[in-house]
Protein backbone atom coordinates (compact mmCIF):
# COMPACT_ATOMS: atom_id res chain seq x y z
CA UNK A 1 0.00 0.00 0.00
CA UNK A 2 1.77 3.17 -0.69
CA UNK A 3 1.19 5.36 2.19
CA UNK A 4 2.44 9.11 2.84
CA UNK A 5 5.55 9.55 5.12
CA UNK A 6 6.17 12.30 7.23
CA UNK A 7 9.72 12.76 7.28
CA UNK A 8 10.46 16.02 8.54
CA UNK A 9 8.78 19.05 10.46
CA UNK A 10 9.74 22.67 10.82
CA UNK A 11 8.16 26.06 12.32
CA UNK A 12 8.94 29.80 12.30
CA UNK A 13 7.29 32.70 14.65
CA UNK A 14 7.60 36.37 14.01
CA UNK A 15 10.18 38.03 16.73
CA UNK A 16 7.44 40.03 18.65
CA UNK A 17 6.51 38.57 21.98
CA UNK A 18 3.44 39.63 23.36
CA UNK A 19 2.10 38.75 26.62
CA UNK A 20 -0.97 38.98 28.29
CA UNK A 21 0.48 41.96 30.32
CA UNK A 22 1.12 43.73 27.14
CA UNK A 23 -2.76 43.21 26.01
CA UNK A 24 -3.71 44.44 29.50
CA UNK A 25 -2.67 47.68 28.23
CA UNK A 26 -4.61 47.45 25.36
CA UNK A 27 -7.98 46.30 26.95
CA UNK A 28 -9.55 45.60 30.08
CA UNK A 29 -8.34 42.48 30.80
CA UNK A 30 -5.67 40.89 33.15
CA UNK A 31 -3.04 37.87 32.97
CA UNK A 32 -4.85 36.15 35.75
CA UNK A 33 -8.12 36.47 33.39
CA UNK A 34 -6.60 34.96 30.32
CA UNK A 35 -4.60 32.27 32.21
CA UNK A 36 -7.85 31.17 33.79
CA UNK A 37 -9.76 30.88 31.23
CA UNK A 38 -7.55 29.56 28.62
CA UNK A 39 -4.22 28.88 29.48
CA UNK A 40 -2.27 31.69 27.21
CA UNK A 41 0.27 33.55 28.67
CA UNK A 42 1.49 34.93 25.38
CA UNK A 43 2.03 34.66 21.63
CA UNK A 44 3.82 35.91 18.74
CA UNK A 45 2.97 38.94 16.33
CA UNK A 46 3.88 39.84 13.27
CA UNK A 47 5.92 42.69 12.49
CA UNK A 48 5.90 44.84 9.28
CA UNK A 49 8.00 42.82 6.87
CA UNK A 50 6.34 39.45 8.65
CA UNK A 51 4.05 37.71 6.06
CA UNK A 52 2.04 34.68 6.04
CA UNK A 53 4.00 33.86 2.90
CA UNK A 54 7.60 34.84 4.48
CA UNK A 55 6.45 32.80 7.94
CA UNK A 56 5.21 29.77 5.55
CA UNK A 57 8.08 29.89 3.23
CA UNK A 58 10.74 29.98 6.59
CA UNK A 59 8.84 27.30 7.98
CA UNK A 60 8.91 25.28 4.83
CA UNK A 61 12.82 25.27 4.67
CA UNK A 62 13.25 24.50 8.25
CA UNK A 63 10.72 21.19 7.53
CA UNK A 64 13.24 20.40 4.32
CA UNK A 65 16.14 20.53 5.83
CA UNK A 66 14.70 18.29 8.81
CA UNK A 67 13.77 15.92 6.53
CA UNK A 68 17.46 16.38 4.30
CA UNK A 69 15.15 16.58 1.50
CA UNK A 70 15.57 19.30 -1.58
CA UNK A 71 12.96 21.74 -2.83
CA UNK A 72 13.50 20.32 -6.16
CA UNK A 73 12.13 16.67 -5.14
CA UNK A 74 8.94 18.58 -4.46
CA UNK A 75 6.05 18.16 -7.08
CA UNK A 76 3.15 19.60 -4.41
CA UNK A 77 2.85 22.34 -2.01
CA UNK A 78 -0.43 23.32 -0.07
CA UNK A 79 -0.55 26.29 2.69
CA UNK A 80 -3.60 26.03 4.76
CA UNK A 81 -4.52 29.65 5.87
CA UNK A 82 -7.48 32.49 6.52
CA UNK A 83 -5.05 34.89 6.44
CA UNK A 84 -3.53 35.00 2.60
CA UNK A 85 -1.03 37.75 1.57
CA UNK A 86 -3.32 38.11 -1.12
CA UNK A 87 -6.99 37.54 -2.50
CA UNK A 88 -5.21 35.79 -4.92
CA UNK A 89 -2.68 34.21 -6.05
CA UNK A 90 -2.70 31.79 -3.72
CA UNK A 91 -0.36 32.14 -1.20
CA UNK A 92 0.93 28.42 -2.41
CA UNK A 93 2.36 29.45 -5.15
CA UNK A 94 4.47 32.05 -3.93
CA UNK A 95 6.02 30.38 -1.63
CA UNK A 96 6.59 27.53 -3.85
CA UNK A 97 8.61 30.70 -6.34
CA UNK A 98 10.25 31.49 -2.67
CA UNK A 99 11.73 28.08 -2.50
CA UNK A 100 12.81 28.02 -6.35
CA UNK A 101 10.07 25.00 -7.60
CA UNK A 102 8.62 25.25 -11.12
CA UNK A 103 7.00 21.73 -11.24
CA UNK A 104 3.81 20.37 -9.88
CA UNK A 105 0.60 21.95 -8.12
CA UNK A 106 0.50 24.77 -5.70
CA UNK A 107 -2.53 26.08 -3.80
CA UNK A 108 -4.33 27.34 -0.77
CA UNK A 109 -6.66 25.50 1.63
CA UNK A 110 -9.37 27.62 3.30
CA UNK A 111 -10.95 25.93 6.17
CA UNK A 112 -9.78 28.01 9.28
CA UNK A 113 -8.43 26.42 12.20
CA UNK A 114 -8.88 22.73 10.75
CA UNK A 115 -6.77 24.02 7.62
CA UNK A 116 -3.80 22.14 8.42
CA UNK A 117 -5.97 18.96 9.27
CA UNK A 118 -7.50 19.15 5.50
CA UNK A 119 -4.78 19.81 3.76
CA UNK A 120 -2.59 16.73 5.24
CA UNK A 121 -5.34 14.70 4.21
CA UNK A 122 -5.76 16.26 1.24
CA UNK A 123 -2.33 15.79 0.39
CA UNK A 124 -2.31 12.13 1.63
CA UNK A 125 -5.25 11.74 -0.78
CA UNK A 126 -2.62 12.90 -4.18
CA UNK A 127 -0.20 10.97 -2.71
CA UNK A 128 -2.07 7.67 -2.92
CA UNK A 129 -3.32 8.38 -6.23
CA UNK A 130 -0.16 8.55 -7.28
CA UNK A 131 -0.36 12.42 -8.23
CA UNK A 132 2.29 13.84 -5.78
CA UNK A 133 5.24 11.91 -4.73
CA UNK A 134 6.87 14.38 -2.29
CA UNK A 135 4.66 17.54 -0.29
CA UNK A 136 5.34 20.42 1.87
CA UNK A 137 2.11 20.94 3.83
CA UNK A 138 2.17 24.47 5.13
CA UNK A 139 -0.12 26.29 8.07
CA UNK A 140 0.62 29.75 8.43
CA UNK A 141 -1.93 32.48 9.61
CA UNK A 142 -1.16 36.06 10.57
CA UNK A 143 -4.67 36.15 12.57
CA UNK A 144 -2.92 39.64 14.54
CA UNK A 145 -3.90 41.93 11.10
CA UNK A 146 -7.87 40.54 11.47
CA UNK A 147 -8.36 41.15 14.95
CA UNK A 148 -10.64 43.86 16.46
CA UNK A 149 -7.95 44.91 18.95
CA UNK A 150 -10.75 46.74 21.35
CA UNK A 151 -12.68 43.18 21.46
CA UNK A 152 -10.98 41.59 24.55
CA UNK A 153 -12.96 38.23 24.21
CA UNK A 154 -11.14 37.27 20.98
CA UNK A 155 -7.85 39.66 20.73
CA UNK A 156 -6.28 37.77 23.77
CA UNK A 157 -6.59 34.28 22.18
CA UNK A 158 -5.06 34.57 18.55
CA UNK A 159 -1.16 34.62 17.46
CA UNK A 160 0.78 34.69 14.76
CA UNK A 161 2.80 31.86 13.32
CA UNK A 162 3.96 28.91 10.37
CA UNK A 163 4.49 25.48 10.91
CA UNK A 164 5.34 22.83 8.23
CA UNK A 165 5.61 18.83 7.08
CA UNK A 166 7.59 16.97 4.52
CA UNK A 167 5.17 14.04 3.03
CA UNK A 168 7.38 11.59 0.78
CA UNK A 169 5.85 8.50 -0.41
CA UNK A 170 6.45 5.12 0.47
CA UNK A 171 5.10 1.37 0.73
CA UNK A 172 3.43 -0.28 3.53
CA UNK A 173 1.90 -3.26 4.22
CA UNK A 174 -1.73 -1.60 4.73
CA UNK A 175 -1.42 -2.70 8.69
CA UNK A 176 -0.96 -0.35 11.49
CA UNK A 177 2.94 -1.02 11.65
CA UNK A 178 3.13 0.69 8.26
CA UNK A 179 4.77 4.28 9.11
CA UNK A 180 2.65 7.16 7.48
CA UNK A 181 -0.57 8.65 7.49
CA UNK A 182 -2.60 5.37 8.69
CA UNK A 183 -6.17 7.29 8.59
CA UNK A 184 -8.02 10.43 8.45
CA UNK A 185 -11.71 12.28 8.87
CA UNK A 186 -12.87 15.73 7.59
CA UNK A 187 -15.97 17.03 8.38
CA UNK A 188 -18.13 20.30 8.22
CA UNK A 189 -21.41 21.92 9.00
CA UNK A 190 -22.48 25.48 7.41
CA UNK A 191 -25.20 25.85 9.91
CA UNK A 192 -22.97 27.79 12.45
CA UNK A 193 -20.88 29.99 10.23
CA UNK A 194 -21.97 32.73 12.12
CA UNK A 195 -20.69 31.56 15.68
CA UNK A 196 -16.78 32.09 14.42
CA UNK A 197 -16.29 34.28 11.08
CA UNK A 198 -15.18 37.82 9.67
CA UNK A 199 -17.40 40.30 8.99
CA UNK A 200 -15.68 41.37 5.66
CA UNK A 201 -14.76 40.38 2.55
CA UNK A 202 -14.03 41.04 -1.49
CA UNK A 203 -18.12 40.17 -2.74
CA UNK A 204 -19.47 41.85 0.32
CA UNK A 205 -18.10 44.34 2.13
CA UNK A 206 -15.02 44.83 -0.14
CA UNK A 207 -12.61 45.09 3.12
CA UNK A 208 -10.78 42.43 4.94
CA UNK A 209 -13.13 42.83 8.08
CA UNK A 210 -11.89 41.32 11.73
CA UNK A 211 -12.87 38.10 13.71
CA UNK A 212 -16.14 37.74 14.96
CA UNK A 213 -16.96 35.30 17.95
CA UNK A 214 -19.62 33.75 20.16
CA UNK A 215 -17.17 31.81 22.62
CA UNK A 216 -19.54 30.08 24.30
CA UNK A 217 -21.28 28.54 21.16
CA UNK A 218 -18.08 27.50 20.00
CA UNK A 219 -16.65 25.90 23.21
CA UNK A 220 -20.13 23.83 23.61
CA UNK A 221 -19.48 21.93 19.72
CA UNK A 222 -15.81 21.61 20.39
CA UNK A 223 -15.10 18.85 22.38
CA UNK A 224 -18.19 17.12 21.26
CA UNK A 225 -17.12 17.44 16.85
CA UNK A 226 -13.43 16.77 18.36
CA UNK A 227 -13.75 13.68 20.22
CA UNK A 228 -16.56 11.89 17.68
CA UNK A 229 -14.04 12.74 14.69
CA UNK A 230 -11.12 11.51 16.99
CA UNK A 231 -13.18 8.28 17.21
CA UNK A 232 -14.14 7.55 13.77
CA UNK A 233 -10.48 8.19 12.82
CA UNK A 234 -8.91 5.73 15.45
CA UNK A 235 -11.66 3.08 14.89
CA UNK A 236 -11.10 3.58 10.89
CA UNK A 237 -7.66 2.48 11.34
CA UNK A 238 -8.12 -0.33 13.72
CA UNK A 239 -6.60 0.88 16.79
CA UNK A 240 -7.38 1.98 20.34
CA UNK A 241 -7.07 5.59 22.16
CA UNK A 242 -5.02 3.81 24.67
CA UNK A 243 -2.17 2.99 21.60
CA UNK A 244 -1.97 6.79 20.87
CA UNK A 245 1.57 7.47 21.87
CA UNK A 246 1.08 11.45 21.31
CA UNK A 247 -2.30 13.68 21.06
CA UNK A 248 -0.96 16.58 19.17
CA UNK A 249 -4.12 19.31 19.08
CA UNK A 250 -5.38 22.48 17.62
CA UNK A 251 -4.31 24.59 20.12
CA UNK A 252 -7.53 26.85 21.01
CA UNK A 253 -8.38 26.72 24.66
CA UNK A 254 -6.54 24.66 27.28
CA UNK A 255 -10.16 23.56 28.78
CA UNK A 256 -10.68 22.16 25.28
CA UNK A 257 -7.92 20.44 25.13
CA UNK A 258 -8.40 18.96 28.20
CA UNK A 259 -11.84 18.26 28.03
CA UNK A 260 -11.77 16.25 24.34
CA UNK A 261 -8.67 14.22 26.05
CA UNK A 262 -10.53 12.98 29.18
CA UNK A 263 -14.00 12.16 27.02
CA UNK A 264 -11.24 9.94 24.99
CA UNK A 265 -9.34 8.41 27.86
CA UNK A 266 -6.29 9.84 26.78
CA UNK A 267 -4.23 10.62 29.48
CA UNK A 268 -3.44 14.81 29.93
CA UNK A 269 0.39 13.53 30.08
CA UNK A 270 0.24 12.85 26.24
CA UNK A 271 -1.09 15.88 25.40
CA UNK A 272 1.40 18.49 23.60
CA UNK A 273 0.73 21.94 24.77
CA UNK A 274 2.14 24.99 22.91
CA UNK A 275 -0.57 26.94 23.45
CA UNK A 276 0.87 28.56 26.50
CA UNK A 277 3.56 30.19 24.20
CA UNK A 278 1.60 30.60 21.18
CA UNK A 279 -1.86 31.54 21.79
CA UNK A 280 -4.01 30.54 19.19
CA UNK A 281 -2.62 30.43 15.22
CA UNK A 282 -5.19 28.41 13.92
CA UNK A 283 -4.66 26.64 11.07
CA UNK A 284 -0.53 26.88 11.93
CA UNK A 285 -0.92 25.48 15.40
CA UNK A 286 -0.95 21.54 14.84
CA UNK A 287 2.62 21.78 12.46
CA UNK A 288 3.81 24.42 15.53
CA UNK A 289 2.76 21.64 18.19
CA UNK A 290 3.77 18.85 16.22
CA UNK A 291 7.73 20.94 15.20
CA UNK A 292 7.97 21.41 19.10
CA UNK A 293 7.54 18.10 20.29
CA UNK A 294 9.73 16.39 17.68
CA UNK A 295 12.85 19.05 18.63
CA UNK A 296 12.46 18.18 22.22
CA UNK A 297 12.51 14.70 21.63
CA UNK A 298 8.83 13.43 23.05
CA UNK A 299 7.88 12.29 19.83
CA UNK A 300 10.02 9.99 18.32
CA UNK A 301 9.90 7.93 15.23
CA UNK A 302 7.53 4.82 15.19
CA UNK A 303 5.02 6.48 17.57
CA UNK A 304 1.59 7.15 16.69
CA UNK A 305 0.24 10.74 17.14
CA UNK A 306 -3.52 11.74 16.96
CA UNK A 307 -3.35 15.42 15.53
CA UNK A 308 -6.93 17.34 15.31
CA UNK A 309 -9.11 20.79 14.75
CA UNK A 310 -11.95 22.75 14.59
CA UNK A 311 -12.40 25.93 13.21
CA UNK A 312 -15.29 28.10 11.41
CA UNK A 313 -17.34 27.16 9.50
CA UNK A 314 -17.54 24.74 11.78
CA UNK A 315 -15.08 22.61 9.72
CA UNK A 316 -13.22 20.15 11.88
CA UNK A 317 -10.96 17.13 10.99
CA UNK A 318 -8.20 14.44 12.58
CA UNK A 319 -4.87 12.63 11.27
CA UNK A 320 -3.50 9.90 12.48
CA UNK A 321 -0.19 9.04 11.97
CA UNK A 322 2.88 6.65 12.74
CA UNK A 323 5.75 8.72 12.62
Amino acid sequence: MRRSLILGVGSALPERVMTNEDISKIVDTTDDWIVERTGIRQRRIACEGETTRSLGAAAARAALAHASVDAAEVDLVIVATSTPDRTFPATATQIQSDLGITRGAAFDVQAVCSGFVYALTTADALMRAGQSNCALVIGSETFSRILDWNDRGTCVLFGDGAGAVVLKAGEGKGTVADRGILASRIRADGRYADKLYVDGGPSTTGTVGHLRMEGREVFKHAVTNISSVMEETIEASGLKPSEIDWFVPHQANRRILEGTAKKLGISEDKIVITLDRHGNTSAASVPLALDAAWKDGRIKPGQLVLMEAMGGGFTWGAVLARL
